[in-house]
């Protein structure tokens, strides 16, 4: 019976955990042919842990003070009509995932809309308004270095400025918003409508005086006015005293799972063999080369993998964020969206998947086009 127990455990875990047991179980893989050295510790990037864990801090604790949801409460009281809902709706996280990382303006903003659409009876757009957000949140989270998790990687990785990086995305960004808005617009839901919103209380300020700063420290690090160690150490000390909660909340698998694929990648790259077939491929084209992988892989493990065998940075920064287009899994945040609107609506779920496999691969198509045009 223990045995049962403790193996059912162990398969929900590799279940709810994936993608971390895959890159704990690769780095255990790759030590049989590496055996374990000083320079394992030289394989980890250790500032991108940092400064990962002080943003996923302060972005939980801001969420948690609700200052997202009274934001975008604000913003819906000016909806005039059913279109000015929808658009609201679907840019709240394209805009917002810029700052807050494209999984938290998800785990925000679908929730809050699926209420606005039940109260304004409107859940025949559940499944347009869902895919536009989860295709809004990847979108608009490519454009600055703390938008998504690769992106904060390959930020530190590439030794680009903060002006440069953005540059790079500002095109596919632009024209992806463009794309959006024409989405949005498609369809007959003209008219003037009523939004009536559930009672929130204003945000906690007693979690936004510890948030603003410490969040601003996390913005001195992203312009390497202070080392990474620092707003981590801050944040860190701070929480243990002050708001555990918050600190038991931060997504210790996604560090974790940084850990063990640096693991894997340093020692993949000290394997003749493998390090120059990666390489050989890459060579090819770094973004499609990079949009592929994510398809399988998703595109943060694609972005950790990829960085060791090639010194295209541009090509990478571009093909693993267009790459979080296309499957389910090319994108881990996409997983947020799609389970929160089953768990309201469960008969939803084909038309969801066809809707949004469809509208993905469209965009990776064009984006990706783009790519090799520019």
């Amino acid at each position: 019976m223990a045995v049962k127990t403790v193996a059912k455990k162990a398969a929900d875990f590799f279940k709810a955990e994936t993608v971390l047991c895959a890159a704990v179980i690769l780095a255990a893989l790759s030590a049989f042919f590496v055996k374990p050295d000083r320079e394992y510790l030289n394989y980890i990037d250790f500032n991108t842990l940092f400064l990962l864990f002080a943003l996923m801090a302060v972005m939980k604790g801001l969420q948690n003070a609700g200052i997202f949801i009274f934001l975008g409460r604000g913003l819906m009281k000016k909806a005039a009509g059913i279109k000015a809902v929808e658009l609201i709706l679907v840019f709240l996280p394209f805009f917002f995932s810029m700052v807050i990382t494209n999984d938290v303006a998800l785990i925000t903003f679908v929730p809050f809309s699926l209420v606005v659409l039940k109260m304004a009876n409107l859940e025949r757009l559940a499944v347009k308004i869902t895919v536009l957000q989860t295709l809004a949140a990847n979108l608009g989270s490519m454009l600055l270095p703390m938008g998504n998790p690769q992106n904060l990687y390959l930020y530190a990785k590439s030794g680009y400025g903060f002006g440069r990086f953005c540059l790079i995305m500002l095109p596919y960004v632009i024209f992806s918003g463009i794309c959006l808005l024409a989405l949005t617009l498609i369809g007959k839901s003209r008219g003037e409508i009523g939004v009536i919103l559930p009672g929130q209380k204003s945000p906690d300020l007693k979690v936004l005086i510890w948030c603003v700063p410490a969040f601003l420290i996390c913005l001195a690090s992203v312009f390497k006015l202070v080392a990474a160690a620092v707003p981590a150490v801050i944040v860190a000390v701070f929480l243990l005293f002050y708001d555990r909660k918050v600190l038991k909340q931060v997504d210790y698998s996604l560090l974790g799972t940084f850990a063990a694929f640096f693991i894997f990648v340093g020692n993949i790259g000290r394997i003749e063999v493998f390090k120059n077939a990666l390489s050989q491929i890459l060579a090819v084209s770094t973004q499609t080369v990079a949009a592929a992988a994510s398809q399988v892989i998703s595109n943060v493990p694609a972005a950790l993998l990829l960085s060791g065998f090639t010194d295209d940075w541009e090509g990478l920064i571009v093909g693993c964020n267009i790459g979080g287009l296309g499957t389910l899994i090319a994108s881990m945040a996409s997983l947020i969206s799609y389970k929160l609107l089953l768990k309201e609506h469960p008969s939803l779920k084909r038309k969801y998947l066809i809707l949004f496999t469809a509208l993905n691969f469209a965009l990776l198509a064009l984006l990706l086009a783009l790519s090799l045009a520019l």
